[in-house]
């Protein structure tokens, strides 16, 4: 298809004739078959609230097709309205558009959607089994001409997924404002998601899926390398070398399929367990993984092997984790890190598998017999903690990775709790991304170069090491290692093939560093050394982007950690301060109900309007949490805000009195 057929196809928007009825491709990795949950009457508002974006003269070829579907998979989906184009992301100049800023962001709402980069491509689902770019095909096409026929004028208004339409507003506000899965509290369980998003009337975007943020696992390799080297670095009084060392986990999918490459950009050996055939092997071809096993006999034997010449490796174990983790304890292999990075946020729909029955069985029992398979995930769950806690006994540190493992584990009657009633194991960021990074202003600082060019994002990474190696030598020794473990990040960015779809970087920086760089950037393409806009953003999973009592604010213990003021906040106070588009979500990482998140998008095209939303907004976005860190009496954050003021005399916080213990 020609770039000006590509074009007449965004804008046409929902057909006006209807498109051929599309064959279900096996070969694709699609989701599993949701549970029926909805009752007749449900169901027949389900078909009217699909059909609803068509006209009427069509409503009697759909509605049967759309029952089908719903009857099949759980949802509807739509899949006839599938663009017959290849999707993935183009140059900016490829898409129509009256917005450069709209362009940027059909550029990466496309790369949500690369067969390379989306776990269930066809369901419209980015990653973590649920986190859904939209609900259905109509949804997508219907805001991608939106977006082609904007302007700086008007901003779209997207509601789960949902084009609600285009609004009058000005240059200076957001382009796009998303909300996904708001629900009014009491209606955030697992079947409310399941019901709701059945009806067609919301969705879970997770954090970076429905804000088209994600840009394939790097997202969060640089993260994952961070937290095993410093976690490499409990276990050995601080130094570094992890050769030898054996760090397995679980989780190949969309997020999870970042372990086994962080592992060896860390040094060490990284043994990932991963259920799903399909997910090792894209995995495998991509290069993420090294070698693949299915006879755990074999695998035994590898591994002795790779510790005993401190080869460093990826492995992956195509079996359930519960299994590997038991033949290990068996054969007394010595684990020093391990962790766990299934979806189990998503327990019941595809999140995590029973052992000792095929992958096969049980999506065929999540769909037709859900209490029965709860009962086998559960009954895996306390076999999971039995063989972690004898390994643990062992010497092995175990640290849960966010995913809700240790939640659902509780859940499920395991023996994971202390005298005390509290989780026996810390979540990571308790451990090390809180205290190490967050506190600090640390956090996933991300960009996009929206020309596509390679040649582009080698610009950018030479530039973001130059402008870091300049802030080293001006940084206070509280973070000199984050800089210098940032600083080797990005010098063997593109040695270590990070790049799966759109040409994008990823490292941890706080504001300082966020900023230099930005300004940097936004230099570089004013004077034409960078061809085209660049997107900059993170992951919702950051400083002050959440809130999730049991992952992001888990080292806060003032009382604080269950309320979402500060994700509000950061969502509103993006919106205004210059951010192209902002996100706000309930969900994302550790489950719908557990955690609420806000995100945004900003291009910048080398103006120098561009420099004072750069400053203005990135310094907020960061600081804000830091604040919240400080107030709850984290001792970093207290630095590091104090800091912040000294540099900005506009920023006047409040900060905590200590209480002297002893008056207790």
């Amino acid at each position: 298809m020609s770039t000006q057929e590509f074009q007449n196809k965004i804008l046409e928007g929902i057909p006006s004739e209807l498109p051929p009825k599309k064959s279900y491709e096996i070969d694709i990795n699609h989701a599993p078959k949701r549970k029926d949950i909805l009752n007749a009457d449900e169901k027949k508002l389900a078909l009217k609230n699909a059909l609803r974006y068509f006209d009427k003269k069509f409503h009697a070829e759909l509605i049967s097709e759309f029952k089908e579907e719903l009857d099949t998979y759980g949802r509807i989906y739509m899949y006839r309205f599938r663009p017959d184009y290849k999707i993935f992301a183009r140059s900016i100049e490829d898409y129509p558009h009256k917005s450069k800023q709209a362009a940027a962001i059909m550029l990466m709402l496309s790369n949500n959607l690369d067969y390379a980069v989306a776990q269930h491509p066809h369901e419209l689902i980015t990653y973590g089994g649920n986190g859904a770019v939209f609900q259905n095909w109509a949804q997508y096409l219907l805001t991608m001409k939106y977006l082609a026929t904007m302007t700086d004028e008007q901003t779209l208004a997207l509601y789960s997924g949902h084009p609600a339409g285009l609004f009058p507003s000005h240059s200076g506000a957001p382009r796009v404002i998303v909300t996904n899965g708001m629900m009014i509290p009491n209606y955030s369980r697992p079947d409310d998601w399941e019901k709701f998003n059945a009806l067609g009337v919301t969705q879970y975007g997770q954090m970076t899926a429905g804000s088209f943020m994600y840009i394939g696992p790097q997202g969060i390799v640089h993260g994952t390398t961070i937290t095993v080297l410093n976690a490499g670095r409990k276990i050995s009084n601080g130094e570094t070398n992890l050769a030898g060392k054996l760090f397995v986990t679980a989780g190949l999918g969309g997020m999870s399929g970042a372990q086994p490459k962080a592992a060896v950009i860390a040094g060490c050996i990284g043994l990932v367990a991963e259920v799903n055939a399909k997910a090792v092997q894209t995995r495998f071809e991509q290069g993420w993984v090294d070698e693949v096993f299915t006879d755990l006999d074999k695998l035994a034997q590898r591994v002795k092997e790779a510790k005993e010449k401190k080869e460093v490796v990826s492995i992956a174990y195509q079996g359930n984790i519960v299994n590997l983790w038991e033949k290990l304890e068996e054969e007394n292999i010595h684990v020093e890190l391990g962790s766990d990075q299934t979806s189990l946020h998503n327990p019941w729909a595809g999140g995590y598998y029973p052992a000792d029955i095929s992958f096969e069985e049980s999506n065929d029992l999540m769909a037709n017999q859900p209490e029965k398979f709860k009962e086998l995930v559960q009954e895996t769950l306390r076999r999971h903690v039995n063989v972690i806690n004898k390994l643990v006994a062992k010497g092995m540190y175990f640290f849960d990775y966010g995913n809700a493992f240790l939640l659902e584990a509780s859940r499920a009657g395991a023996d994971i709790l202390n005298e005390k009633g509290d989780f026996k194991y810390p979540s990571y960021v308790q451990d090390i991304m809180g205290p190490m990074c967050f506190d600090y202003g640390f956090g996933p600082f991300r960009w996009v170069c929206t020309s596509s060019l390679q040649e582009d994002l080698d610009k950018t990474d030479q530039i973001a090491c130059e402008v870091l190696k300049k802030l080293m030598q001006e940084s206070p020794k509280e973070i000199q290692q984050q800089m210098q473990d940032n600083i080797t990040w990005i010098e063997g960015a593109r040695e270590n093939k990070l790049v799966v779809g759109s040409k994008a970087r990823i490292l941890y920086a706080d504001s300082d560093g966020r900023i230099e760089i930005a300004l940097a950037f936004n230099k570089a393409i004013r004077e034409g050394i960078i061809k085209a806009p660049i997107v900059l953003g993170r992951d919702h999973h950051d400083v002050s982007g959440t809130d999730s009592p049991y992952r992001e604010t888990s080292n806060i213990y003032d009382g604080s950690s269950f309320t979402a003021d500060m994700a509000v906040q950061n969502f509103v106070g993006d919106s205004f301060r210059g951010a192209t588009w902002v996100s706000l979500h309930n969900g994302g990482g550790v489950g719908w109900g557990e955690v609420v998140n806000g995100g945004f998008g900003m291009v910048i095209d080398g103006s120098v309007e561009c420099d004072q939303r750069i400053r203005s907004m990135l310094f907020w976005d960061v600081n804000n949490g830091i604040n919240r860190r400080s107030w709850a009496r984290n001792e970093g954050a207290t630095f590091a805000i104090k800091r912040a003021m000294e540099k900005e005399p506009l920023l006047k916080v409040t900060l905590p009195n200590l209480v002297d213990e002893n008056l207790f």
